[in-house]
């Protein structure tokens, strides 16, 4: 068992660690931050040029923004890490990726998406710094307690969701905001039954499993599957035409047959790593292309 982070690092060339750096800030994981961009396409804004930059711009300040994140979580947890199945292979865990050079670049990248959501709007860079403080608390200390750490982990999606609008200075519904909400909710519960539903609260690996139930997590994600739909149903019911064809009301059935297809993976216990179940479900891929063409078809005939 390595000891410390550091333990190996005079012995790693240069771009050993540097490819331990790319593997740390987890790229794969950057899909998540796409949720950025959904605001300005609910609000049909992403043809203008100026709103297409902002969320551009906000699309990249969280994706450093979450690496800086994931480099902090990942030191915190060494630990414990080396104590599970895969997650002992992760850099810092196996010692490829020295901890001073791991923390030093989560500053860096800390500051660079603080400049970039400065750059889109100072509003944005606010929301940026927020959700790094609250992603810190969590690495820190309340990840380890039951419900917030769902919760946060929730936050910080819905606060990717919020990243858009705000930069592109667009009004975000109420309904917008209660989806991605209770979607984010889905999600990270999801994520913890797929946890425990694989390790078990005896893992040692994440001691806030030790206080759920799987049918505790089921409740939640059942309950906030159906506040999703049910929310996203209204958003769409006010989004309808008075003539022509309905789109925004036709994207519910893919919406929610999207949904179930997701529900298969965490009722399963697979949904551990959301983004792997996007990159390697093609059903789920043809589902989500059907629903974004019923909405942008929605969004250019109203």
């Amino acid at each position: 068992m390595v000891s410390d982070g550091t333990v190996g690092a005079s012995a790693t060339p240069d771009r050993g660690v540097a490819a331990a750096l790319v593997r740390a800030v987890r790229p794969r994981q950057w899909v998540k931050n796409l949720l950025v961009v959904a605001a300005p396409l609910a609000a049909g804004e992403l043809g203008d040029v100026d709103v297409l930059v902002a969320t551009l711009l906000a699309l990249v300040s969280f994706c450093l923004a979450a690496s800086a994140v994931y480099l902090v979580n990942d030191t915190a947890d060494r630990e414990v890490d080396r104590l599970h199945p895969t997650k002992r292979l992760r850099p810092v865990a196996s010692g490829e990726l020295p901890v001073p050079v791991a923390l030093g670049a989560a500053g860096v990248l800390a500051a660079a998406a603080l400049a970039v959501g400065w750059v889109a709007d100072p509003a944005l860079a606010v929301l940026v710094a927020a959700y790094l403080g609250l992603q810190l608390l969590y690495a820190l200390w309340l990840k380890h307690e039951p419900v917030l750490d769902i919760s946060i982990v929730a936050a910080g999606f819905l606060m990717r969701a919020v990243a858009g609008g705000l930069a592109a200075d667009l009004p975000l519904s109420q309904w917008f905001l209660l989806v991605s909400g209770f979607g984010s909710l889905f999600i990270v519960a999801g994520k913890r039954y797929s946890e425990l539903h694989t390790l078990g609260s005896e893992s040692g690996t994440r001691r806030s499993l030790v206080r759920y139930t799987d049918t505790y997590l089921r409740f939640v994600w059942s309950t906030a599957a159906g506040a999703t739909v049910i929310s996203y149903s209204l958003w769409a019911f006010e989004q309808a035409p008075d003539t022509g064809i309905p789109w925004h009301t036709i994207s519910i059935a893919p919406f929610l047959v999207g949904l179930l297809r997701y529900a298969v993976d965490v009722d399963a216990g697979t949904a551990a790593e959301p983004e792997d179940i996007v990159f390697r479900d093609r059903v789920l891929q043809v589902i989500g292309v059907v629903w974004l063409v019923t909405v942008c078809l929605g969004v250019l005939t109203s």
